[in-house]
């Protein structure tokens, strides 16, 4: 074990030596990148720098994440990668990255540009559901109050949209992780976590029935007005339980029943709210323990507004087992 692990080490340290590989891995230490970003950074060709991105990757200091016909470089998060890759950037001498710096800059900017605009196109349609219910506000403190309330090392925010619940927990976890079906709310989320300088956030290209992620990897995951628009909410419900550590936390954020039938027809709302029974059985069915429930009514009176509710369940922990006697 030990010889392999000499080995393991040697084999990261050849990668990381070669100047642009090194390049390639401080850089992507900062942003989530694509080939065709890291060329116009680098300014080698398509082939040598994805040559130099597959040694990284066999190293064990690259993540390589599709997204659509795109293909997403992410330095290691974790293990013996990810401490080498820390170890190097606080090694490297700031001025001998300012030019590659200054390129991502420009990346950065055509990305927040792209994302900008289908955020126009589309805000209006969004700004009219959150005139519907209780202030974001309201609705984003008692999330952090639910999720909170215990320490929380890794978190996944399934459906994550714009990346909004990202932005708000991130600063309270080690790691986040949110998921998300549309390439386009993911280029939003992408933007929003590099604009907040986030690096222990990051956001994938997946599907909440089939999370790409082994048993017992979080300590909580988040639907934040997502199960509404699934034809089967029940079974994302326990995708996500197959995920959860013992002992972790399941929290979702959606509406109280209601007959406001218009969002069917307008926004693909496939269900009008949830009540508490239904949302009880959907977390006994996946083994977990159903929790405290909160209610944020909208306020000001108003017949045809949405009541928001935070449901929490948590994951069974590991029978102890008893010792021999």
């Amino acid at each position: 074990m030990a010889r392999e692990g000499m080995e393991n080490l040697v084999a990261m340290l050849r990668a990381a030596g070669d100047p642009t590989r090194l390049r390639l891995l401080l850089l992507l230490r900062q942003a989530e990148l694509t080939v065709s970003e890291l060329i116009e950074i680098v300014g080698q060709s398509q082939p040598r720098v994805s040559r130099h991105l597959k040694l990284l990757g066999e190293a064990g200091l690259l993540e390589r994440f599709k997204e659509g016909s795109w293909v997403f470089y992410r330095a290691a998060d974790s293990g013996k990668g990810a401490q080498l890759g820390a170890a190097l950037a606080a090694l490297a001498d700031p001025g001998l990255l300012e030019s590659d710096s200054l390129r991502l800059a420009h990346v950065r900017k055509s990305r927040t540009e792209a994302a900008a605009a289908f955020f126009r196109a589309n805000a209006a349609e969004w700004e009219r559901i959150r005139a519907l219910h209780a202030p974001e506000k309201d609705v984003e403190q008692a999330i952090l109050s639910v999720l909170m309330a215990q320490p929380i090392d890794s978190l996944l925010d399934a459906g994550t949209g714009t990346g909004r619940m990202l932005e708000l927990l991130s600063p309270h976890v080690k790691r986040a992780v949110g998921v998300d079906v549309s390439p386009e709310m993911l280029a939003i989320a992408r933007d929003r976590l590099l604009r907040e300088n986030l690096s222990h956030a990051q956001v994938r290209l997946a599907d909440t029935y089939r999370l790409p992620f082994a048993p017992a990897s979080f300590d909580a995951v988040l639907f934040h007005q997502v199960l509404h628009y699934l034809d089967d909410p029940g079974s994302a419900v326990a995708e996500a339980a197959r995920v959860m550590r013992p002992g972790g936390r399941q929290v979702i954020a959606d509406f109280a029943p209601h007959e406001l039938e218009f969002l069917r027809d307008d926004y693909a709302h496939r269900r009008l709210g949830f009540s508490d029974r239904e949302v009880a059985g959907w977390f006994a069915a996946a083994g977990l323990e159903p929790g405290a429930v909160t209610t944020i009514a909208p306020g000001g009176g108003a017949s045809q507004k949405l009541t928001v509710k935070i449901w929490l369940a948590t994951a069974k922990a590991q029978a102890k087992t008893s010792e021999a006697a």
